[in-house]
């Protein structure tokens, strides 16, 4: 079969399934940065930052487009001077046509996103939101398929982002049973005839999806579902409401100490590095994990039960209070955050395999850590 041509938009649109616009902070800069979204893809590149190196690379890749993490614009520019780093950066993609994007707190919170990575990576278990910043209101969508389109139907409702549920994608239930419909003189039934009556051996599918996901879930079901009128229902709930925010806090396999556990997190997250603020003999059993900044949340942490709290740039101030106050820190440093180069290319990656693009989603192979440990 042909490969399908994929529009910048269209993948985009996939990607706000699971981390939308609406989910940053205040005062964040997300979307586009740089270039056009108004393009055909064929090769996307995950980034943590936007670096000259990373537009290199790019180039050499043959990037059509950039999904960074850190936005490259966070303060508005008075002017583009090329004899600087970010006129250089933005120059230079410019010239080779690659479009520049950022999702930053938005994919702090999602689910599936940066704190979910570190989470996954530390093998935290039990885990929800440390911060909450955003609920979500729930809904029921349940859908009649013949059992001939029933993978297929299931998969795409998953893929546009039903079903999720804390770690757990594409959850449904589906039970067994006969549909049945009059076509009219006018349709063009997938199965049956036009005055006939039919009786077809049918799967009522249920899932939930956010309410603002349910257009686009929507959209996915009617593509993938083999006739022309689909039988649906969608039903609003009082609860669940799906809560959303900064940070996780989860538990640890089996009990350890803060010295134990600092080199765990080294190793885990392979770095050469880790910061500790705290008595290394310290038990540690629940663990607060917030990728980026996390000097506003260290009170947050402690309140919500943690031994830890595992960030990055930490202040010297902040530390001595953790300190005197006798909790835990472990300072992995901000670049723990790249953990969302393979997570976002493996999850963009898998979409574009499922629905038969001509594309490539990969990760950014250079590291973009400023500090080196001697």
């Amino acid at each position: 079969m042909k490969k399908k041509a994929l529009h910048m938009q269209t993948l985009l649109a996939h990607f706000a399934t699971f981390a939308p616009k609406h989910y940053e902070m205040d005062g964040d800069k997300n979307g586009l940065m740089v270039g056009t979204l108004n393009k055909h893809v064929k090769r996307v590149m995950t980034a943590l930052d936007v670096l000259e190196e990373t537009i290199d690379e790019a180039i050499d890749e043959q990037v059509d487009l950039i999904i960074a993490h850190h936005p490259l614009l966070f303060r508005p520019l008075k002017q583009i001077d090329t004899s600087t780093a970010i006129g250089r950066i933005v120059s230079k993609a410019l010239q080779h046509d690659i479009t520049i994007y950022a999702a930053h707190t938005n994919l702090d919170v999602a689910q599936g996103g940066v704190n979910d990575l570190l989470a996954k990576q530390l093998n935290l278990t039990n885990t929800r939101v440390l911060v909450p910043t955003h609920t979500e209101a729930m809904q029921k969508l349940v859908v009649f398929v013949p059992m001939s389109h029933i993978e297929e139907v299931r998969e795409a409702l998953g893929q546009a982002g039903a079903g999720h549920i804390g770690e757990y994608s594409h959850c449904a239930f589906q039970t067994e049973g006969t549909g049945t419909f009059r076509p009219s003189v006018g349709a063009n039934p997938y199965i049956g005839s036009a005055g006939k009556q039919e009786f077809v051996e049918e799967i009522r599918l249920e899932t939930i999806v956010t309410k603002k996901q349910c257009k686009a879930v929507l959209t996915a079901l009617k593509r993938a579902h083999p006739y022309e009128e689909p039988a649906y229902d969608v039903y609003s709930l009082e609860e669940p409401a799906e809560q959303l925010g900064l940070g996780r806090i989860g538990s640890v396999h089996e009990a350890t100490n803060l010295n134990a556990y600092a080199q765990f997190v080294k190793e885990a997250l392979q770095l050469q590095a880790v910061r500790v603020v705290g008595n290394g003999d310290t038990p540690i059993r629940k663990v607060a994990v917030l990728g980026g900044d996390g000097n506003k949340y260290v009170g947050a942490a402690k309140r919500a039960g943690a031994d830890v709290l595992i960030t990055g740039d930490v202040y010297y101030h902040v530390a001595q209070d953790a300190l005197m106050d006798g909790f835990c820190l472990i300072d992995a440093g901000h670049h723990i955050e790249h953990v969302m180069k393979e997570g976002v290319a493996s999850r963009l990656q898998a979409f574009v395999v499922q629905e038969g693009y001509d594309a490539e989603v990969f990760a950014s192979t250079r590291s973009t850590d400023p500090f080196l440990f001697v």
